[in-house]
Parts: structure tokens; sequence; C-alpha cells
């Protein structure tokens, strides 16, 4: 690579997902989306950066979900883990490590942190009052209790924290407290746990946070408001059977609570990941260097575990870098409204996947990511930036471009001097942004930095349109060459800064262009292709009826998880569906996808095309001449650019999907009541 800085060493995680209900887009705008545009641009820059993330697969909400669904834990998180691993990969997000804190690598890194800390004396039991629920006979470890906030009077607040206030509370706490499992109001029991000694740290934590300047207010105020209320030793044991044993005699048949043990995650995950590169010892090279830059990209529902709790424990063990920022990121909302796993509102990734390229998505969250207020996802939005953004704007110059080059110079970029001219405003843009943008996701001003890429093919086309090589072509043949060299230049950047938000797009343009392999300072050198290898059209345009079709799922089901019931319907809403069997008369794959299946079907003499998410569950060669039944009068579609007229019904147990069909020979066209 040219113009590569001498690297950095930089240690970058995102919050751990608990490994019981699949990825939506409000986590994804939060902690995932915004660190893979920062490690990617670093990766670009020849940075020395490792990514860590894994599934956090302990605590009650996994066996909350666990006894819903009548499933032991394990079978829950080894669902849901494979489920994250791959929406992740599909989605474009690279991790250099992806783990589990369920692998003994785990067990035996938060034991040995968790021995150290007691050792340095951080970690005393006492005697606590906890709640007890009588019907149940057991004790009520944080999510298995909700109640009113005692702090801001929400209802539906956790026994471990408030989702409306963010404020960490004690299940004793709530204000009217009811057990999740049976409804039963619970008792107040004494018993015997283990508190890590916080409230030491109050001033070595205050004086370590008043010296990040540069750190996002939002993170700071949080902070402040816990040193004005005094901190608190907090208990991090749990009376459950699922989690990390505390490896204390004393404390047999316990487990760490699961926010003692999954920070440490990030370490365990390193060291995974050292040992997968075969060189067991670099881990140390980022956790135990005072010159490692820690950075944590979470949601502010995360900001007290990771800018007070973790770091105090950091402390208490004595070894180990403390964090060096925490771009902490407000709420995603959708539609309106808040995200709701629980009240099943929300838009998930890998519902996304089967229907939509991951780069219009990326784009739409990365131009309006949630950095320093709340903001809103629309359906509408979405498919206003798909339409009129990335194919009116980007899609559209890179393709004229390249038609135009093909046509008339039989794809060769002719040899044209890139110095002054009439393209002088392109050139300059295009050696000042680099730096520029940089600087951007540097300072995790990753919102402002999609938008400054995308201000680059606007300024192509305005510049193409002025320039009119339509006329120039035979008019002013050199004036013509240097227009189509400027704007291919301007294609050769846009490859190398587009790779952090749309990295799919990146290396098609990359194929079109037959670079190889350059870094973020390529971008800035006068670097012109021979030839364009390829054309193609980079982004389809959505039919409308997208977002009647994606704002009705959020009122109908959240994937992969127990169905609690729809709204009632009256008889004639219930009529206004026409179900009908069909017969397939063919399918095959869409171009470019593994899930989608294009399928040609009969209905009752009438052929109709429809598209559906099966093909990693159905070959295409056996689907032919199954008889399914289907929505017959649902509006048509476009999926992936491919139009759909109609929808198969299907059961969905997690990945398992199972076409619904009848069981004996009926007519194509039945009415299904």
């Amino acid at each position: 690579m040219v113009g590569m800085l001498s690297p950095v060493r930089i240690l970058v995680t995102s919050a751990l997902p608990y490994a019981n209900g699949d990825i939506h887009f409000g986590q994804l705008a939060g902690a995932y989306l915004p660190a893979d545009i920062y490690v990617k641009y670093h990766r670009l820059k020849g940075s020395d950066i490792v990514y860590i993330c894994g599934s956090d697969e302990h605590g009650v909400p996994i066996t909350l979900a666990a006894a819903k669904q009548k499933l032991s834990p394990k079978d829950i998180i080894d669902r849901y883990h494979n489920r994250i691993k791959r929406s992740f990969e599909e989605f474009g997000i690279e991790f250099d490590n992806y783990s589990r804190t369920s692998l003994p690598i785990h067990y035996r890194t938060a034991q040995d942190f968790f021995s150290r800390v007691y050792k340095n004396g951080f970690i005393k039991p006492g005697v606590t009052r906890q709640l007890y629920c009588p019907s149940c006979r057991m004790f009520l470890a944080d999510r298995y209790v909700e109640g009113i906030c005692p702090y801001c009077g929400s209802k539906g607040a956790r026994g471990d924290q408030c989702e409306k206030c963010g404020r960490w509370i004690e299940p004793s706490e709530l204000i009217e407290p009811r057990c999740k499992v049976c409804g039963a109001v619970p008792e107040v029991r004494e018993t015997r746990h283990w508190f890590f000694a916080l409230s030491q740290f109050q001033e070595s934590l205050r004086k370590w946070l008043g010296a990040k300047q540069n750190w996002k207010p939002n993170v700071k105020r949080f902070c402040e408001g816990w040193f004005k209320k005094g901190l608190k030793d907090r208990p991090i044991t749990r009376d459950l059977s699922w989690g990390v044993p505390v490896p204390l005699e004393a404390a047999k048949g316990k487990v760490m609570y699961v926010w003692f043990d999954a920070p440490i995650g990030y370490i365990s995950s390193t060291k995974e990941w050292a040992e997968r590169i075969g060189e067991p010892d670099r881990w140390k090279d980022y956790w135990l260097d005072s010159r490692t830059k820690l950075v944590h990209f979470i949601g502010k529902d995360n900001i007290v575990f990771h800018a007070v709790v973790w770091p105090a424990m950091l402390m208490a063990h004595g070894d180990w870098v403390l964090p060096t920022d925490i771009p902490a990121n407000e709420f995603l909302n959708i539609e309106g409204r808040k995200f709701s796993t629980s009240h099943n509102r929300a838009a998930w990734l890998p519902e996304y996947l089967q229907d939509f390229p991951p780069d219009p998505l990326r784009y739409a969250l990365a131009v309006n990511l949630p950095e320093n207020r709340d903001v809103d996802f629309a359906w509408r939005d979405f498919h206003a930036r798909n339409n009129n953004e990335l194919a009116d704007v980007l899609g559209n110059f890179v393709n004229r471009v390249a038609v135009f080059l093909k046509k008339n110079y039989n794809g060769r970029v002719p040899e044209a001097s890139l110095d002054g001219g009439e393209g002088q405003e392109v050139l300059e843009a295009i050696a000042e942004a680099p730096g520029r943008v940089g600087g951007m996701i540097d300072s995790y001003r990753i919102k402002e930095a999609a938008r400054a890429v995308m201000t680059l093919p606007a300024l192509g086309n305005r510049y193409f349109d002025r320039q009119a090589p339509w006329r120039s072509f035979k008019a002013d043949p050199s004036r013509c060459d240097q227009t189509m060299a400027v704007c291919t230049r301007l294609v050769s950047m846009l490859e190398i800064l587009l790779y952090p938000f749309l990295p799919f797009t990146s290396r098609r343009i990359g194929k079109m262009l037959g670079l190889g392999k350059r870094s973020w300072d390529d971008a800035a050198l006068p670097v012109v292709p021979k030839e364009l290898k390829s054309t193609e059209i980079l982004f389809e345009k959505l039919d409308k009826s997208i977002i009647e079709v994606q704002t009705a799922r959020l009122r109908i089901r959240k994937p992969g998880h127990v169905r609690k019931g729809k709204a009632m319907i009256s008889f004639d809403d219930f009529k206004k569906l026409e179900l009908r069997t069909a017969k397939i008369v063919s399918a095959g794959k869409v171009p470019g996808t593994e899930k989608l299946v294009k399928m040609i079907i009969d209905i009752g003499g009438e052929e109709r095309q429809i598209v559906a998410g099966i093909g990693k569950v159905y070959e295409s060669q056996e689907l032919a001449g199954k008889t399914i039944i289907v929505v017959a009068n649902l509006a048509p579609a476009k999926i992936r650019g491919v139009e759909s007229n109609g929808m198969l019904l299907a059961a969905i147990d997690g990945d398992n999907i199972s076409l619904l069909t009848v069981d004996r020979p009926v007519s194509a066209g039945s009415e299904v009541s």
C-alpha cells in the first residue's frame, strides 16, 4: 500500500449482544455499524487495530427465553449465537473475533479476574435483602422482576435497569414489584452474596473521567449523575444455575452477575483471537500495554457499566489498560416509537437481509445515527434514500461514467491532464476529502462523514452535466477526454472512501476499476485506471409498496421468539385475505442472492411470479410440483428488483422454515378458508 501511516495500536469492542434473540436495527445503529465503519477506516489507514465482540450467553434474559420456549439455556444460546454471527457477517460487520461467553476460555478468564480482584480486597461477602417468589420458590434475580422505576416512575422497569431513564437499579428498589414468571407479588428475604467495592473507586473514577476532555457530553453527564448520588458497593453474584461459577468455596452454587462477567468477555475474546492466529500471547500487546487505545462502542443504556463499573473493575484488578474512548450513541426509534423487543416492536436484521442487500440499510443508518440525540428510522425514509441518493446520485454517477466510456472509448480511460481546467473544483475536492472525512471518522462523527462522502458523487454529476461529454466528444475531443479522466478519477477515489460505509458497493466498483488493493491515503493520489473491466447497475430502485409491507411487519411478529399473539381482528378483516392453493411450476435463485427464490406459480389457470426467502432451506429443483398456500390478493412488491405478486405461507421456527402445504391432492387455485 502507498502512503500508509505508522501503525497505531487500537482495540475496538462493541457491546456483547444477548444470545436470546436476533439483532435489530436499534442495536446496529447503537454499537455495531459505527464501530465497523471506524474499524474499516483504520484498516485502510494501516493501523494496528483489532475488533472484538461475542455473544453474551449468561444472565436472566437467556434463562427467561429458555423458560418461555421450554428449552435449555444451551439450546437458546446455540441457536441465537449462530444466527447473530451469520447476520453480522451478511451485513458486512467484520470482527477479528466473535466469541461467546459460554466457552471454557471465558470461564477461566472470568474466574481468574474475580479471584484477582478478591485477593486485592475489593470483593467482600455480605447479607442482603432480596426478593423471593414464594410461588416459584426461588430468589428473583434482576430481570425476573418488573415494577415501577423508583427514579422516573416508568412502569415495566426491570430489576436491573430502567430502559426509560437508564438508571441501574436493584430488584428490591422497584415499586410494586411482580415476579415475571408467575406474576405473584414477591416477598423480601435475606440471602448471602458477594459485593464489589465500587464505592472505593469514586474519587479515582471522577479524576479519571475528568481528564477525558474529548468524550461525548452525554457520557460525562451520565457519570456525573452517579457521582453526585455516591457510588455504592454492588452485589456481583446471583442465585442462578446458569452462569460462570464463582471460584470461592464459600460461594458454592452461586454464579457471577452477568454484568460482572460480560465485559471480561472482551478480554477472553481477544485471547481466543490470539490463539486462533497462532500467537497465543499477542492479546497482551493490547490489554497490558498502556499505549493501547481501547475504544468501547455502546448504546446509552450501557454507559454506567462501561464508563463506571467496568473501569472500576479494571482498576481493582490492577493490570489492564483503561478505556480511552466510549462513544456511546443515543437510541434509534422506529416509525416514531421506541424499539421494544418485549412488545414485539422492532425491525430485525435477518428479516431485512432476506429482502434487501446490506448496503442500503448501512447507508440509511449511517447518515442518521443517534450520535447526540434519539433519532427515528422510518421505512419511507429508507425508501427515499435508496432511490433518491444511492440509485439516482451515487449509482447514476458511476453508471453514466462507465457506460459513456464503454460506448465511446471501448471501455478505455482517455489519457488527459488532471491539472487545472474546468475539473479543478472536482480535483480539489478529491485532494482534500480523504483527510476531511477521515478526521470525522477518527473523532466519531460517523454521520457527518457518511454525508460528506455522498456530496462527492453529487459533485461528479453536476460536473458531468456541465461538461456535457456527449456533445464535446465530437466537438472538442480533448475537453471530453479530460472530463472523462476527471470523472474516472473521482470514481476511483469513491471506491476507497465508500468502503467503510458501503463495503459491498465499494468492492463492486473495485472490480469494475481493476486497481487492486489500496489504502485510504491512496484515495488522494492521482490514480486513474487505464480501462474499466466491467459495468453494472449498483442499486436497484425499490417499489413504494415496500413501505407498507415493512411497516405492517412491525405489527405482526418478532422473528424467532415465542408468539405472544396479535391484536384481535374482526371476521370482516379476516375475509379480506384471499388464501388459495397454488402449484409451483418452476423455481430458481434470484441472481446475486443466497436466500431469495423466484417461483412461477399456477393459481387455477393464472400464472404469477412470487419471491420468497427460502433458498437456504429448499433447493430450487425440489420446489417444482409442490402445492402451497399463498395470499393471492397481496399488493405486488419488488424484492431486490424482482417483482413478487403474492406471498406464500410458511411456519418459521428459528432457522427452520417449513412451507404450508395440503395433506391430499386439490386443484390449483382452490380457496383456503
